[in-house]
């Protein structure tokens, strides 16, 4: 196996090394996952937005139809107020 002490010292920094990269390696996946995780998140906000933005502008529009509808109705009660007092 190992017969002298400078064979296990560089069979010890071989096993060191090795186990670095390994752990590098371990932390790049990591991160990256967690970099695709924070993009998929990011989308997700954004499709979030473009639906909200999307809702307060159909709302804003149902309300100026809804407000336009009010006056053409207050015109015609104003109006049938006005007959019915020259009916009367």
């Amino acid at each position: 196996m190992i017969d002298s002490w400078p064979a296990a010292i560089f069979s010890l920094g071989v096993l060191l090394v090795v186990g670095f990269l390994i752990a590098l390696f371990a932390v790049g996946m990591f991160e990256m996952r967690k970099a695709k995780l924070d993009a998929h998140q990011a989308d997700d906000l954004r499709q979030l937005v473009r639906r909200f933005e999307q809702l307060a502008e159909n709302t804003m529009d149902a309300q100026q139809r809804m407000a336009a509808d009010l006056a053409e109705l207050r015109a015609r009660a104003t109006s049938i107020e006005q007959i019915l007092r020259t009916v009367e």
